[in-house]
């Protein structure tokens, strides 16, 4: 069983996720990608990455998740000048984990959202950034 998911250029209500690269805050990001900025943290979510990221240009991450039917999986850097990172499609047949390398301008927290059964679900980590890789 592959475990990864594909990044698309739409979003399951028709709007080109291109657009949710542009906002500048979480609940933007949120509202353009699920039409909602309800989320509930869940211990099932969970991110995976250096507590010190001594150069913010490459931030290895990883998300895993036990729950079921998940629809995306999206990583937030909730700091950085546009925080969408990285929006992954899953579909039914695909283990819910990724593992990708983001950008971190500062330290903040790194977000999972995971869409699963109509719902949206979130784990954060802290990643402490030494060097900045978003012009900082």
């Amino acid at each position: 069983m592959v475990a990864s998911g594909l990044l698309v250029p739409t979003i399951s209500h028709g709007k080109s996720i291109a657009n949710a690269f542009e906002f500048r805050t979480v609940d933007e990001v949120l509202n353009e990608l699920f039409e909602t900025t309800t989320t509930t943290p869940s211990d099932e979510v969970t991110v995976v990455a250096p507590d010190i990221a001594e150069n913010g240009t490459v931030v290895p991450v990883t998300i895993r998740t036990k729950l079921a039917n998940i629809q995306s999986i999206t990583i937030i850097a909730e700091k950085n000048p546009y925080p969408l990172a990285a929006s992954f499609q899953m579909s039914n047949q695909t283990a819910g984990h990724i593992a990708t390398r983001i950008k971190l301008g500062k330290t903040q927290d790194v977000w999972a959202v995971v869409s699963a059964d109509g719902k949206l679900f979130t784990g954060k980590k802290q990643v402490k950034v030494t060097v900045g890789g978003c012009g900082g």
